[in-house]
């Protein structure tokens, strides 16, 4: 069962950064941090899904005033307990639907935390959210997957993707509606753990279209941080859309 912070509680909060270890090395961070500085320039960031602050601690720490929206107080206390933690604001409360006061430069959602709202519905309310909050000329920028159907056999709704002595985790799919889970089975002391996180998973092409609902246009499509050109191979993307100044 999760509690008030979803399925982000307080069991999840204290390993979190420990368990996305990889998420948190400087050259995964660094080139992150480099694109939405550049695209903040001297206003400000809000992070939809602050989580523990991966990114907003090295974006605040670049000069650039940086506001999440986190529904789990236990991530958002990790947060908090870090150097330079105080100093970022934080606002409890859905990110598809909460307000903050003022504008911003550019909003951005990372590590394919668009996928957590679990309807259609709620994702284009994101972006709706995401847009209100942003500056004429101000930008929003979803790092996600690529859905990963390709590597679904015919006939079956999962694939596994770590397999070791320790556990297992597995994704579902229902590709009709586009919900997924990942499962993931811990074994402790011989015992397992059993644990699974809903998300809905969505194409490049169904997220322009959630940001043309928004007033939002494309700006950049890249297939990660470092601005590599995005293919038909690529498996996750970088895109930025841009609130008209006009």
């Amino acid at each position: 069962m999760h509690d008030e912070d979803g399925f982000f509680g307080a069991d999840v909060a204290s390993s979190y950064d420990e368990s996305a270890a990889e998420m948190f090395r400087p050259d995964v961070v660094d080139p992150a941090v480099e694109v939405l500085a550049q695209l903040a320039g001297d206003g400000g960031a809000l992070e939809l899904g602050i989580g523990t602050g991966r990114i907003a601690l090295p974006l605040a720490d670049r000069g650039v005033p940086v506001h999440g929206i986190d529904m789990s107080r236990a991530m958002v206390a990790r947060l908090r307990a870090k150097p330079g933690g105080e100093a970022i604001g934080a606002t409890i409360g859905d990110f598809a639907t909460t307000r903050v006061a003022g504008t911003f430069a550019v909003a951005y959602l990372v590590f394919n935390t668009i996928n957590n709202p679990t309807s259609q519905d709620a994702q284009v309310d994101c972006f709706r959210n995401a847009a209100a909050h942003l500056a004429p000329g101000g930008c929003f920028v979803v790092e996600v997957g690529v859905p990963d159907l390709r590597r679904l056999p015919p006939g079956q709704s999962a694939v596994p993707f770590h397999i070791g002595p320790t556990g297992c985790a597995f994704d579902t799919y229902d590709t009709v509606s586009q919900a997924m889970s990942s499962h993931y089975v811990t074994i402790v002391d011989g015992c397992a753990e059993y644990r699974a996180v809903p998300f809905r998973y969505v194409w490049p092409s169904e997220l322009d279209l959630m940001a043309r609902l928004a007033g939002l246009r494309l700006r950049h499509r890249w297939e990660d941080w470092n601005r590599a050109p995005f293919t038909h191979e690529s498996t996750r993307h970088v895109s930025v859309w841009e609130k008209p100044a006009d």
